[in-house]
C-alpha cells in the first residue's frame, strides 16, 4: 500500500492536464495525446478510441489470446512453454502490483516476445475511483511494468472486472491508451472450487468462436489457490482452434499497437510450419467492434 501511495503522489502532477482536457470535452479523439508518460511509449491508434474493442476486424478465421496477470505466477511457466511449442503469440495484461511483486516473471513474458498490456496498478473497481485516482492507476502501472520488463508496454489498457463506461474509456484514451477488452472469458480463474474444469474452460472458447474474437484467460490463481485451469487447458484450447480452422493473431499487429519489439509470427496455411513460422499466428488489418461484456 505504501508503494502504491507513493506512486500515486508522483503521478498526480503528470495527469492534471489530461484530466482537465477530458472533463471539458466529450470527444476523446482530440485529447488522446495530451499526456506522455515517456517519449518512447507508442500511442494507440485513434481508430480504437471511444470503444471497448471486444473484437478485432478480420475476414479470416483468427482469434487473439490474452492473459491477465494480477495474482500469483503459478501458470506462467506452463503457458509460455505451450505458446512456444505451438508458435502462438499472446498478449499479457499485467497489473503494476504484479510487476513489482514478480519482476522476473514479468520480464520472462516480454523476453518471450509477447505483447505486454496494462491492467491498472492495484486492480480496483474503477467506478469507485475519482478521475485522478483512475489516471494514477493507469500511469503508475505503466511505470511499474516498464521497470519490471525493461521494455515499453503496448498502449493497451484493460479495465479490472470489465468495469467500463464511456467516460472512463475517454479518460484512458486521453492518456494514450486504447481499451482492449474481450469477447469471452474462459472462467478458468474460478478453478475447481467454482465448478470449472479443463473441458468447460475449452468449451467456453469454442462456444464463442468467431473471426476476430479476443479470448481472456489468466496466468495465476486467486489468493490461496494454486490450480491454474487456463494453463492446463491451453494445449486443448489451441488444438480446438486448429481443428476448427482458426489461427491465433498477434493482438499488437491486428489492433495497431505498433510497439518496436520482435514477436512470434506464424501462418495457418495448410498447418505447415517453416523455420520462422508455426500454425497459429497471423497478421491482419486492425479495426474495432464492440461486443457483450463478460467476466472480469
Amino acid at each position: 500500500m505504501k508503494r502504491f501511495i507513493a506512486s500515486v503522489i508522483t503521478t498526480l502532477a503528470a495527469t492534471a492536464t489530461a484530466l482537465t482536457a477530458v472533463a471539458t470535452t466529450p470527444a476523446p479523439t482530440t485529447t488522446h495525446r495530451t499526456v506522455t508518460v515517456a517519449a518512447s511509449r507508442p500511442h494507440a491508434s485513434p481508430l480504437l478510441d471511444g470503444s471497448e474493442n471486444r473484437t478485432f476486424r478480420t475476414g479470416r478465421r483468427l482469434v487473439a489470446l490474452t492473459f491477465n496477470a494480477a495474482w500469483n505466477t503459478d501458470g506462467i511457466g506452463t503457458v509460455l512453454a505451450v505458446l512456444r511449442q505451438h508458435h502462438a503469440p499472446a498478449t499479457f495484461f499485467l497489473t503494476g502490483d504484479f510487476a513489482e511483486r514478480h519482476p522476473a516473471a514479468a520480464r520472462s513474458l516480454a523476453a518471450a516476445g509477447h505483447g505486454i498490456g496494462n491492467h491498472s496498478f492495484s486492480h480496483p473497481h474503477f467506478g469507485e475511483l475519482t478521475p485522478r485516482e483512475r489516471a494514477a492507476e493507469v500511469l503508475s502501472a505503466d511505470r511499474a511494468i516498464r521497470a519490471a520488463t525493461g521494455t515499453a508496454p503496448l498502449p493497451f489498457f484493460r479495465f479490472p472486472y470489465g468495469d467500463t463506461t464511456p467516460r472512463q474509456i475517454a479518460e484512458v484514451n486521453a492518456l494514450g491508451f486504447a481499451d482492449i477488452e474481450f469477447t469471452t472469458d474462459t472462467n478458468g480463474y474460478l478453478g475447481p472450487q467454482g465448478g470449472m474444469t479443463v473441458e468447460r474452460t475449452v468449451r467456453r472458447v469454442t462456444d464463442a468462436l468467431r473471426p476476430g474474437a479476443i479470448i481472456q484467460m489468466h496466468v495465476g490463481a486467486p489468493e490461496g489457490r494454486h490450480t491454474v485451469l487456463d494453463a492446463r487447458a491451453l494445449p486443448a484450447v489451441l488444438d480446438a482452434l486448429r481443428s476448427r480452422g482458426y489461427g491465433v493473431a498477434d493482438l499488437a499487429r491486428v489492433m495497431g499497437g505498433h510497439a518496436d519489439r520482435p514477436g512470434p509470427r506464424a501462418s495457418i496455411r495448410s498447418g505447415r510450419r517453416s523455420r520462422l513460422s508455426g500454425p497459429y499466428g497471423l497478421v491482419g488489418p486492425y479495426g474495432r467492434r464492440s461486443g457483450p461484456s463478460g467476466q472480469p
